[in-house]
Formats: structure tokens, C-alpha cells, sequence
């Protein structure tokens, strides 16, 4: 029996790949579990951790590790607890893989784990770029030097790992896993949802809003996110709005939300079951903020994304997403565009360029499958490599 163990701590990483772990899940050839650890375990953050006991996975160990300070300080150091305080759990267990998702520092002390504990690890959701300085792309690259084997989003991420030295043969696209739960789960009606919203609050023709602070503009957060309420506000669009992640900078978000959190036309919320929070996905009018989602996941629905500020620049992106500045005119000008017509229709006929809904299934047979014990140690040199590269390009 394959043991396979996922790392996970935050509703973010998990959300990404829930559509594979179910899959694990089910098999009777393979021993799947989690390590779950940082804001999964938080109330600050909604103890998201009871959503992974109600989808049933079996939990190997619970790692109380998130030190709640809004610094960069805070960050390292719960680092340190979880890559300390998971050592020996991990080393006991002896997975077979360790699988991991993303660009925080749980994955970073993920591929840390497998290298010096000699274990085969595979990282998802390597290859990714994005031109806002913010810490994640440093640590995606970092992890995906440190990882076995990687499954990526599309050939771009590839042909990304490739250019870092890592070799093809360790390199499997399978589409984004995230866009699976959309094909996967029926969505309430508009009526079921609105029956679900606190009494009081008239969120009619809402746009849903996510974001999350970015290293560069971090004491900026809260004016930022509060720029983009007055600009709904303007035009009266209400909003719900998802609370902050752990990053530095998110005591500024929360302070606002909760100066807002009264408003008739303001709802925010830390965590929702996946139902429940798919179809808030799916009868929004436009989701705005700066999270991944409106990159991988809207194109899927199909809806219009702004994206505010920096985070996310320079990622492949469809033609549903709208970048704009941080001020309140900007956003307003956004949102302007979001609500033509004629850019909702062209919307509306696209195609998700990150995957079909159909790549849970397809990164499954791979790791199920794939002998990654054969392949971890990673002795080829990246010069030779380049050279092979380039003697392939030339002959054809």
C-alpha cells in the first residue's frame, strides 16, 4: 500500500487540491493522510480544520505552529515551529510522498522535509510568476528546486521549471486541480443562498471580494481594501467579502472590515463550507481583490475579475481579468468596465486557460502510478541539461 501524506495549512492550499485528496481518499490501494498545521487550527482564521475532518480525511497530526502577529518576524518564525514540531511526526509516519501545493512556507518546510529526510516529494503549482515582489515567488522557486517531481497548471509553468534547471521528465501538466469543485458540486439556487446572509443585509447584485496583503504594499493594505469598498459604494454595488490571510499586513484589513462589518450592504466572512461558498462564487457579479482565484478559477464560471494593486501581475491571465491601480479612481473605473455588456459577453463565450475541470483525475494516475522513490535523488546538472536543451532545439 502507498502511504501518501499531504501537507496543509491554510483553507487557501487546501481548496486547491481537495478535488485530488477526495480521489486518495477513496482508493483502497493507497494510504492517504494530512498533516494539517497554521490557520487551519486558528480561530482568528475560522478553524477551517473542521471542514477537513467534515470532508472525513484521516489526519496524521495536527500542528499548532501559527504565531498570530502581523510581522514578517511572525511568518519565519511559525516556519520554524511547524519545520521543527513536524520532524518527527513526518519521519515516523515514513510516507512514501509527501505532497504539498503552492507558495507559502509550509511548502518550503514541506521540500525541506523530503530532502533531508529522504522522502519523494511532489509539489504542485510550481512554475507560476508574478512580477509583485512578494515572498511567494521566491519560495515557489525555492520549493520546486527542493521537490522530486512537480504537477503544474499548464505548459508555461513547465517550460518555467525547465528554464531553472529542473528536468523535464520530472515535470507532469495536469490543469489546475482547483477547477474541479466548480464541475464537481451542485450550487444552491440564488434563493437558498440569500436565505443563508444575516438578517438585515441587502446584498442584492453583490461583487464578491477577496484580497490579501502583498509585501511591498503592506502597510497600504487596509487603505486599499477600503479604497475598494467606497468604490462599490459609489456605485452601489454591495459587497461580501472574504477576511484576510495570515501574511503581514492583514491586522490593517481586518481593522477596516470591522468598521464596515454594520454597513446593510457589507458582509464579510473568515470561513464557509465549499457549497456554500461556491455558489457566493458563482451568483456574484464580479469578484474583485487580488486573490489567485480570480486568475485560475472565475474564467471557469465564466466572471469578470479585478485585480487590485500589484499581487498577481505578470501571471497568465484570460481576458476576463482586469488589472488596475490601488486608488479609488482606478477601482472605479474597473468596475465601470466590468459591467459593459459588451466585455460581459465576450466573457461569458471564454475558455479557462488553466484547465477543463477534469485534472484531479489526471494528477491522481500520476502519483498513484509514478515510482517517485526511482527518481529522488536529483543528480542531474542543470548545465547539461541546458546543453541537451539546446542540442534538441538545434536539430529540430
Amino acid at each position: 500500500m502507498k502511504k501518501i501524506l499531504g501537507i496543509t495549512s491554510i483553507r487557501s492550499d487546501y481548496d486547491l487540491m481537495s478535488s485530488l485528496y477526495a480521489i486518495l481518499h477513496e482508493d483502497p490501494d493507497i494510504d492517504f493522510r494530512l498533516l494539517v498545521a497554521g490557520a487551519h487550527l486558528s480561530a482568528t482564521y475560522g478553524r477551517s480544520v473542521e471542514l477537513i475532518r467534515r470532508d472525513g480525511f484521516r489526519i496524521l497530526g495536527e500542528i499548532e505552529c501559527l504565531i498570530d502577529g502581523d510581522s514578517a518576524r511572525a511568518r519565519l518564525k511559525t516556519a520554524s515551529i511547524l519545520l521543527q514540531s513536524a520532524v518527527d511526526l513526518v519521519s515516523n509516519w515514513d510516507p512514501d510522498v509527501l505532497i504539498f501545493a503552492g507558495d507559502r512556507e509550509d511548502v518550503l518546510i514541506g521540500g525541506m522535509l523530503g530532502t533531508y529526510l529522504r522522502i519523494p516529494t511532489v509539489h504542485f503549482y510550481g512554475g507560476d510568476h508574478e512580477h509583485d515582489g512578494h515572498a511567494d515567488t521566491a519560495v515557489r522557486n525555492a520549493t520546486s528546486k527542493l521537490a522530486t517531481a512537480h504537477v503544474v497548471a499548464i505548459e508555461e509553468h513547465k517550460q518555467r521549471l525547465i528554464s531553472i534547471g529542473e528536468d523535464p521528465a520530472r515535470i507532469f501538466v495536469a490543469g489546475s486541480i482547483a477547477l474541479d469543485k466548480f464541475r464537481l458540486l451542485k450550487p444552491m439556487s440564488k434563493r437558498e443562498l440569500f436565505a443563508k446572509f444575516p438578517e438585515g443585509k441587502n446584498l442584492e447584485g453583490y461583487a464578491l471580494l477577496v484580497f490579501h496583503p502583498v509585501d511591498a504594499e503592506e502597510e497600504l493594505a487596509g487603505e486599499h481594501y477600503e479604497n475598494i469598498l467606497l468604490a462599490l459604494g459609489d456605485q452601489g454595488i454591495p459587497v461580501a467579502g472574504n477576511y484576510p490571510n495570515s501574511d503581514p499586513g492583514h491586522s490593517h484589513i481586518v481593522e477596516v472590515t470591522r468598521r464596515y462589518e454594520l454597513e446593510p450592504g457589507c458582509w464579510f466572512f473568515k470561513n464557509l463550507e465549499r457549497e456554500w461558498f461556491l455558489s457566493l462564487y458563482r451568483q456574484a457579479r464580479f469578484i474583485i481583490g487580488n486573490s489567485s482565484s480570480g486568475i485560475l478559477e472565475a474564467a471557469s464560471l465564466p466572471l469578470p475579475a479585478i485585480n487590485v494593486g500589484l499581487r498577481q501581475r505578470g501571471r497568465l491571465a484570460g481576458e476576463n481579468v482586469i488589472y488596475c491601480d490601488s486608488d479609488r479612481a482606478a477601482i472605479r473605473e474597473a468596475i465601470t468596465h466590468a459591467m459593459q455588456p459588451a466585455f460581459r459577453d465576450s466573457v461569458s463565450r471564454m475558455t479557462n486557460l488553466y484547465g477543463d475541470g477534469h485534472s484531479a483525475e489526471r494528477a491522481y494516475q500520476y502519483v498513484k502510478h509514478t515510482d517517485f522513490s526511482a527518481i529522488r535523488p536529483k543528480t542531474e546538472d542543470p548545465l547539461r541539461l541546458r546543453a541537451r536543451q539546446i542540442q534538441d532545439q538545434e536539430r529540430s
